[in-house]
């Protein structure tokens, strides 16, 4: 090392400070170059290549500690050969799971949509921050657009939104947005000086409602949870009972969440009878469509969501039923006065100076809690661009034909028990193995019930075939919960979920 810094100190204009050469990059940008030409091509094998290939495993999988070992996750004083690094590459996709592989049923995303991988590629090689338009022209310009179409699906003439790093955080927002709406000097004066403010929600809100209210320091206490009817939906009727004991109380109700599909149940609040309490009472009505936004895409079933329009603030996630990639999930708002701005605002004046050489008005930076941003809308724009809303549509609509099929299915085989109708692409149900068909239907049979589906999903996992995600529910023991989205999945592959579950669970 010493040889060579002699040599380059001997160089014309060889600059020497604190004992490092300034001198030309330290970066080797040929061999970089070609370290990322290898690894692409990794990528497009183990990855793109594979994403539709059903003899691939879901996850090859591993215990935590052995895990460790296969990876060597250790971090050394120096670095390591390109190839070591490669093979690591290697080994973190062969031990990763494949969400986009047709039988990963999970999660409420799954798939690859190859627009908005390539979206991903060159926001990621680019590393673009969305907060002023000096340095984020194209990806601002693009967030506007996509946030007016979406605006436009919701139904309304005008808004505003903001693309956040999950629906957890949209609905974060749009919590705070409420507060601020209400109570405006919490800006500056804090918590101390306000009555004590309440919510409400339903019982099968996400949990992020109550996260947020932890969070923003309206405590968990006052997060009133409304009782849902049979099918998980909020009734509406026992939302006013509990917005008039607020009152009753001398609290200040300021809030309602509905949610337009369930994390578990895929349910959809009742939005037009809900909208009617709001506006009785003049609360701001926050609608958390992360889940179930995408159905605005489809004529056919964009009628779930009927009573939207009437919202204050929507949270809507195309990462999950349109594929657009985690993550990429918006609020939109349909106050345009600038109130996002004005809740959010903090004038930075090293990056929002008013006395720029081009309009100001897309540095959109100062309406998000957030510094950093990443350009997610990019994603979502790109997809949209090459599908057009009919492809979208599409995806929606084949999304919840398959979900069709596989409830019919369920029906017709011995052993199987859904817990109720589904109307989105939740599809939930029990699997009954034989030993237990002819047990008397009381505590002990529900007890080992419960058993079942953990045990399946062990073997499922260990054996890599697919992943369907299971939970008890509101005094219900485990049940699957078997969500479609991919555009990968195939008839084929509701029959396998079905054909699979029997022959992992045949000596239970």
């Amino acid at each position: 090392v010493g040889v060579c810094k002699q040599e380059m100190l001997q160089k014309k204009n060889a600059v020497l400070v604190d004992g490092v050469i300034l001198n030309g990059p330290i970066m080797d940008s040929k061999a970089g170059e070609k370290f990322v030409e290898e690894a692409c091509k990794i990528i497009m094998e183990d990855v793109v290549q594979k994403a539709d290939d059903i003899t691939e495993k879901v996850c090859e999988w591993q215990a935590p500690e052995k895990l460790k070992q296969i990876l060597d996750l250790e971090m050394r004083d120096t670095g390591e050969c390109h190839q070591k690094i490669l093979q690591l590459c290697r080994d973190v996709i062969k031990y990763s799971v494949k969400t986009n592989h047709p039988r990963f049923f999970n999660q409420l995303y799954a798939g690859i949509d190859y627009y908005s991988l390539v979206a991903r590629f060159i926001t990621e090689a680019l590393n673009p921050s969305v907060y002023t338009y000096e340095v984020s022209p194209v990806f601002l310009l693009v967030e506007e657009a996509v946030i007016k179409k979406m605006i436009e699906f919701i139904g309304w003439e005008e808004g505003d939104g903001i693309f956040n790093p999950g629906g957890s955080v949209s609905n974060m927002y749009a919590m705070n947005l409420a507060r601020y709406k209400f109570c405006p000097e919490i800006k500056e004066k804090g918590l101390s000086g306000l009555p004590r403010l309440v919510l409400f929600a339903s019982e099968e809100c996400h949990y992020s409602m109550k996260k947020a209210a932890s969070f923003l320091g309206i405590g968990t206490e006052n997060v009133y949870f409304i009782k849902t009817d049979e099918r998980g939906k909020m009734i509406p009727e026992e939302l006013e009972k509990q917005v008039q004991r607020a009152r009753k109380e001398g609290s200040a109700p300021f809030l309602v969440c509905a949610t337009a599909g369930t994390t578990v149940l895929g349910a959809f609040d009742p939005l037009d009878k809900i909208a009617d309490i709001c506006e009785k009472h003049g609360l701001w009505l926050h609608v958390d469509a992360s889940w179930g936004g995408s159905a605005l895409i489809s004529r056919k079933h964009r009628r779930l969501l009927h009573g939207i329009h009437r919202a204050d603030s929507v949270a809507w996630n195309p990462h999950k039923m349109l594929l657009a990639g985690i993550q990429c999930c918006a609020l939109l708002v349909k106050d345009n006065s600038g109130l996002l701005k004005k809740c959010y605002s903090a004038e930075a004046a090293y990056l929002f100076q008013q006395d720029k050489f081009y309009d100001v008005s897309y540095d959109t930076g100062d309406k998000s809690i957030q510094c950093s941003r990443r350009p997610d809308a990019f994603k979502f724009w790109l997809m949209w661009k090459a599908l057009g809303t009919t492809g979208l549509e599409e995806r929606v609509n084949r999304a919840l034909a398959l979900a069709r099929y596989l409830v019919e299915e369920i029906k017709k085989r011995e052993g199987f028990q859904l817990l109720l109708e589904p109307e989105y692409a939740n599809v939930c149900f029990w699997y009954i193995p034989p030993s237990l068909r002819k047990m008397e239907d009381g505590p002990e049979f529900w007890q080992k019930l419960h058993q079942v589906a953990p045990i399946i999903k062990e073997r499922m996992m260990k054996k890599g075939s697919m992943m369907l995600g299971y939970q008890p529910h509101w005094g219900k023991v485990n049940f699957f919960r078997q969500v479609v989205i991919s555009p990968q999945v195939s008839r084929e592959d509701m029959d396998f979920l079905l054909d699979e579950i029997e022959l992992l669970a045949k000596d239970l």
